[in-house]
């Protein structure tokens, strides 16, 4: 596993990372952490490579875009001294301008949302190990709707900052998509963005698998 024995891991992101963690930081006992993927992450880790003793930090906020990681990542990351940083945001950056269509100053176009996310990086590569970037999703299985596409769009800024920047990438639509060829996507969420519990697991093996996670452990 590419995270070593002893690390420290902040997951940050929007409602999707969120999901009822502890204010200031999401760590601590029973259920600090929230009820999202990053308490997944952080039990698997746990059970499975107990003796690695990675501490797992929860430092999402719900309805957060780019915009708004922009604002408190020093105090919500650089200050919490990881030694990893996961990111997962993008979903509201587009679902306001379908959601809000007549309030523009809530969109985040595209060009800025590349441009503040590499700035992100830039200024958080030099005081940790590496960072894990997860792509933003839409749980519709049409590819030709319009919501789906443009995030697709963002998606792929994405995949090409980690590409840039030699970083961990995790392609959430790719491991929805596959499921969804089993099963409806009403399955996880009824809204096509809020995962339930099994939608939580899927985003978290994605992660784990991104970083060398093995069954076994060591």
């Amino acid at each position: 596993m590419i995270i070593q024995n002893g690390r420290k891991l902040v997951m940050i992101g929007d409602s999707i990372t969120d999901f009822e963690r502890a204010r200031p930081v999401g760590e601590g006992l029973f259920e600090a952490i929230g009820k999202s993927y990053v308490g997944v992450v952080d039990a698997m880790l746990k059970v499975t490579y107990p003796q690695s003793r990675i501490r797992v930090v929860n430092m999402g906020t719900s309805g957060n875009t780019v915009r708004d990681l922009k604002q408190r990542w020093t105090a919500d990351v650089l200050d919490l001294h990881p030694d990893w940083v996961s990111v997962l945001i993008g979903v509201n950056d587009v679902w306001r301008q379908f959601d809000s269509p007549l309030m523009p100053e809530t969109h985040v176009p595209i060009g800025e949302y590349e441009a503040t996310y590499e700035q992100l990086i830039q200024d958080t590569l030099k005081k940790v190990e590496g960072m894990i970037l997860i792509t933003p999703y839409y749980m519709e299985p049409s590819r030709e709707d319009p919501m789906r596409r443009m995030m697709e769009d963002y998606a792929r800024v994405v995949k090409s900052l980690a590409e840039k920047y030699h970083l961990v990438f995790v392609d959430l639509q790719a491991a929805f998509d596959a499921y969804f060829r089993h099963y409806s996507a009403q399955t996880i969420a009824w809204d096509r963005i809020h995962p339930n519990l099994l939608g939580h697991v899927l985003i978290a093996r994605a992660i784990l698998g991104a970083i060398g996670f093995e069954w076994q452990g060591d």
